[in-house]
């Protein structure tokens, strides 16, 4: 099953306060994909749309992942070598 942690899930509302547990689900279905998905599968997207869609997922992935590289490297505290590759 795909998403059987969001089926294990159980919200209760305590003392009647609904809105705190809608957000709740909110956030889980959220962080689990659901909302993403119902985004995407609302209306009929036409191929080229869909293709540019995955394309654009793909570069964003790379570029976020190069950019947390670099972030991390610039906030390395703490090295044995603070400028490596400096003489």
């Amino acid at each position: 099953m795909r998403h059987a942690s969001f089926i294990a899930r159980t919200v209760l509302v305590q003392n009647g306060n609904v809105e705190q547990a809608v957000r709740l689900i909110n956030r889980i279905m959220g962080r689990e994909g659901f909302l993403e998905q119902y985004r995407l599968t609302r209306y009929y997207e036409k191929p080229f749309q869909t293709r540019r869609r995955i394309n654009y997922t793909k570069c964003k992935a790379i570029y976020n992942e190069d950019m947390d590289r670099k972030i991390e490297f610039l906030l390395r505290k703490n090295r044995v070598e603070p400028f490596p590759g400096y003489c």
